[in-house]
């Protein structure tokens, strides 16, 4: 009896023992390890945490927001694109500038651990020294830097449980290793490493600063008619004046110049006072209610209120990846398409603006229409009214990030796709009440088309953005992606 009992003991001991070793083990397969065998939450949960955090980022919009989600995005892609059998690696492309590291086939990997130390080794640094919107209810640095944290514990604690200790530990290390690499590059892009330290183009003592005075006064120290010179939102310059020369991952040189604007005229009927006279008719006491509701849903100009204008395009990439379930590999696909095409898109746009160097409505209109009016863009944060954003109005930034963008959601997700946008659902400050489209071109299009009624850019402005913003996205999906 006493001998049954410990033949019974064994048994039961070495069943726990094989159970453990089983559940230790049960997420990696050595023969169908694919990252799409797994689903979105890493992806979608670092997204959101980003966009969190891109609300109080001082010098994060418009150019080093899109920036970091250019290489995030990417990063984030070379770790997870040796599962992903039809997928080829980019690291090629730039031949030997970006030096990612070979990986071992014969190591398994977790996927979404990898991809969880790489979200959290790139947004560590991108925020390392990051300034801050200060005051009750932002994040301060600290604050960001624990949410990282706490993000990170979330999914190692969550993964390790299931993964033996080699399998978490290899996994940790591939995908630092790959970020890593990924950081490095960008620190060879001088222009672009750490600008959001002189985000205002106001301090002469730091790199990059830009004397706009050179350019855009006259011989006695006077504006120029139809050349931009700084608004009220930042009377001392314009935010990243040398932004245009930063890296892009699919534009050249050459494409990074969009079409000319219409000629300035201050003539009566001439095709520019009309553009401008169209804006002055739209954007006045009498706004519609839908045309207020457009501009202020689309807005995202305020530090401190929301996240900025480029990250809108991966908030509506993320409530797509929530709606559609979608698996790990569809999730890197969108989100490392749609980072590539915001740096281009920002790069681009911002060469092409202190290019043309084109004045704002908000000066032509005072000028040569009426000096009492005002574009309806306010900061509910300060109380400030009658805002301009501090940068020249041709192209828009808005609609280059919308056009484009909408061009990489309709790649990944399909044309014709209906949603709708929640972005701003909750908010009481402005009507962020949803708005539902039938495509996410229909979507860019309107977002677009915002400026005009929040008075803060011409019609070319927009249409010609749309434009561009398409041609740069139908490049970086030319990549070679797929085998």
């Amino acid at each position: 009896m006493k001998a049954n009992f410990k033949i019974i003991l064994w048994m039961a001991v070495a069943a726990v023992i094989f159970t453990t070793s089983c559940r230790k083990t049960t997420t990696i397969s050595t023969t169908e390890n694919l990252v799409s065998n797994y689903d979105y939450k890493v992806v979608y949960d670092w997204n959101e945490l980003f966009l969190l955090i891109d609300k109080d980022a001082l010098g994060f919009r418009p150019g080093p927001a899109p920036k970091a989600l250019g290489y995030i995005g990417l990063a984030v892609y070379e770790t997870a694109v040796p599962g992903m059998p039809s997928f080829n690696s980019l690291k090629s492309h730039w031949g030997s500038e970006l030096k990612i590291p070979a990986f071992d086939k014969n190591q398994n990997i977790h996927w979404p651990t990898a991809v969880n130390a790489c979200y959290n080794y790139m947004f560590k640094n991108f925020f390392l020294n990051t300034q801050f919107v200060s005051g009750a209810g932002h994040l301060s640095n600290a604050d960001a830097h624990r949410l990282i944290d706490n993000m990170n514990k979330k999914f190692e604690d969550q993964y390790s449980a299931d993964l033996s200790a080699d399998v978490f530990t290899n996994s940790k290390a591939w995908g630092r290793d790959v970020a890593t690499a990924v950081f490095e590059w960008v620190k060879t892009d001088k222009v672009a490493f750490e600008a959001e330290l002189n985000p205002l183009n106001n301090d002469p003592n730091k790199a990059n600063y830009y004397d706009w005075r050179k350019e855009m006064l006259d011989a006695n120290g006077k504006p120029i008619p139809g050349r931009w010179n700084p608004t009220n939102d930042n009377p001392d310059g314009g935010m990243f004046p040398l932004w245009g020369r930063t890296r892009t991952f699919a534009t050249s040189e050459s494409e990074k110049i969009c079409r000319p604007p219409l000629p300035y005229s201050n003539k009566v009927g001439s095709p520019f006072y009309v553009q401008a006279l169209e804006v002055y008719s739209r954007c006045n006491s009498n706004i519609s209610y839908e045309d207020q509701w457009i501009a202020e849903f689309w807005s995202d100009d305020n530090f401190g209120l929301t996240f900025s204008p480029p990250a809108r395009l991966m908030a509506i990439t993320d409530q797509i990846l929530l709606k559609e379930k979608s698996n790990l590999e569809k999730s890197i696909e969108a989100v490392a398409k749609m980072g590539l095409a915001l740096n281009d898109f920002g790069v681009a746009c911002w060469n092409s603006k202190f290019h043309y160097k084109v004045e704002r409505p908000e000066h032509f209109i005072k000028r040569e229409i009426d000096p009492n009016w005002e574009p309806i863009l306010v900061n509910p944060i300060n109380g400030a009214r009658g805002l301009t954003p501090s940068f020249p109005a041709y192209p828009s930034g808005h609609s280059t990030f919308g056009g484009g963008g909408a061009v990489i959601l309709t790649d990944v997700f399909g044309s014709s796709y209906e949603f709708t946008d929640n972005c701003h659902n909750e908010r009481t400050e402005f009507n962020g009440k949803s708005r539902s489209f039938n495509s996410f071109a229909e979507a860019g299009y309107e977002d677009a088309i915002s400026r005009i009624y929040l008075g803060v850019h011409f019609r070319m402005d927009c249409e010609e953005a749309v434009r561009f913003g398409q041609s740069i996205a139908g490049r970086v999906l030319r990549l070679p992606w797929k085998k």
